[in-house]
Order: C-alpha cells, then structure tokens, then sequence
C-alpha cells in the first residue's frame, strides 16, 4: 500500500510538474471565446484585459498580454514583444517578430491553439471559426479602415481584416493561407457578419514578457 501512495504521489507531482512547465512557456493563444460582441472588443485596452483573463483562467499567471490587433494609429507587430513565443504545449512558434512574419512562422491548425490547449475549428469544421480578426496587413501593419472602428463596433456598419489560423480558405492564393491577412468581414462587425463568413470574433493573444 505504502508503495502505490509513492508511486501516485510521484505520478501527481509530474503532472504537476508538467503543467507548470507548459503554464511557464505559453505565450501565445487563440481566444477560446471573444467579446461576444462582435468586433467591439472595448479597443484594444479590452481586448488586451480579454487575452489576459482568459490566460489566467487557464492557469497562466504573471505575463502581460498583449491582442494581435491593428488600430488607426498602431500596428499590431509592434505590440506583442520580440519573441519568441510558444503555444500552450510548449511547441515553438516563432522566433521574433521578423520570423513570424515571414514563411518561418509555426502557425497551423494543429498549433494555433487556444489557451486550454484546444484545437480551434477550421475550414471544414462545424462551426468554421477560423477567421481571426487583425485589422493587419501580410507585415502585421496597420490596414486603413478594416479594424471596425479601432475594435469597437458591433452593427452593420465597417468591416475588419481577418486572417486563417488554419492557413487554409477557398484556393490556394497567398491571401487564402494568410494567418493574419486573409479577407475582409462582410456585411459589418457584428457577431453574425463575422460568422457568416467563418469567424467567430476570435484574435490572437502574445505574451510580451
């Protein structure tokens, strides 16, 4: 008896060893869940608190967070630190920020993942959610007027530049594979625009420390 309290006290501290491990390396998710509002995310200061209550309800503590998101006045490469960054199974996606920018980042559907470590539905899944919002260009600079109003707008009016986690849309273009630059919303910002044409209102968050 004393033997197999051993062993299972020995089996809960690697796993505890485990999860620390992976909570000590993510620093970068998809949103398991947006706003619920659409694209109105409370500006880029709610959707930076959003990456981080999502982080620390997942059990990461002690990053600042930081949304992927382009605005009138900020481009998003130059808000979430120079890397590298790591998914929540401690798989590496890209060195800095030149890398992930580039044809060396790790971005796919087996590892853009949210912060549980869940696999987030692409084309071909019910619902298609991989329309994530940017408001970015391919270099991850601002893109004029496809932010929905800096992020805070739910209607039918404006529109938002999304990109395809799983890198993959209707053809084989540049644009179809983009993670961060793929297409427009259409028909406006809110919940059902972005649905309607595969999204869910998700963003990618970085840790920028």
């Amino acid at each position: 008896m004393r033997r197999l309290l051993l062993v299972t006290a020995a089996a809960s501290l690697a796993a505890i060893g485990v999860a620390s491990s992976q909570d000590a390396t993510m620093s970068f998710f998809v949103t398991s869940v947006g706003s619920g509002k659409g694209a109105d995310l409370g500006g880029l200061a709610g959707a930076d608190a959003h990456c981080a209550s999502l982080a620390e309800a997942a059990g990461v503590a002690g990053k600042t967070w930081r949304a992927y998101l382009s605005t009138s006045d900020t481009d998003a490469r130059d808000r979430i630190g120079t890397g590298p960054w790591f998914n929540a199974k401690g798989v590496k996606i890209a060195d800095d920020v030149a890398s992930l920018h580039s044809d060396a980042n790790a971005i796919t559907k087996p590892t853009a993942l949210n912060e549980k470590g869940e696999v987030v539905n692409g084309r071909g899944d019910k619902p298609n959610r991989h329309d994530v919002l940017t408001g970015s260009k391919p270099d991850g600079t601002k893109i004029a007027d496809q932010t929905c109003g800096d992020w805070t707008l739910s209607g039918a009016e404006g529109a938002a530049m999304t990109g395809h986690h799983d890198r993959t849309g209707l053809d084989d273009s540049a644009a179809a594979k983009s993670w961060n630059s793929s297409h427009a919303s259409r028909g406006g910002c809110s919940q059902e625009a972005l649905r309607s044409t595969g999204g869910d209102g998700l963003f990618y968050c970085f840790a920028v420390n």
